[in-house]
């Protein structure tokens, strides 16, 4: 098994079997990101979705994810807070 040093966890972390997109924003994840702090992104993306009602096929949709990627995989930032009062609704 590869590992990597993970941005989030630190060194000897097992990496993607592959990236999660045919991008470069995907193979920096990959190259970046191990699988568990993948798997914990996954979650967090699953949660955002359903709060806000995001269609992941919507461009504007994806833009909000991926910008999400950068702050929190990416960047080492914190993630969008679920605001419950705002169920259904999102600030582009």
């Amino acid at each position: 098994m590869e590992t990597i040093e993970c941005l989030r966890c630190g060194p000897e972390k097992p990496t993607l079997a592959k990236p999660p997109f045919r991008t470069e924003l995907g193979q920096r994840i990959q190259e970046r990101i191990c699988s568990q702090c993948w798997a914990e992104w996954l979650q967090h993306q699953t949660l955002l979705i359903n709060h806000y009602g995001l269609d992941p096929r919507d461009s504007q949709a994806r833009d909000f994810l991926y910008g999400q990627i950068e702050t929190v995989l990416l960047g080492g930032g914190e993630g969008k807070e679920v605001d419950t009062s705002q169920k259904g609704e999102i600030e582009w």
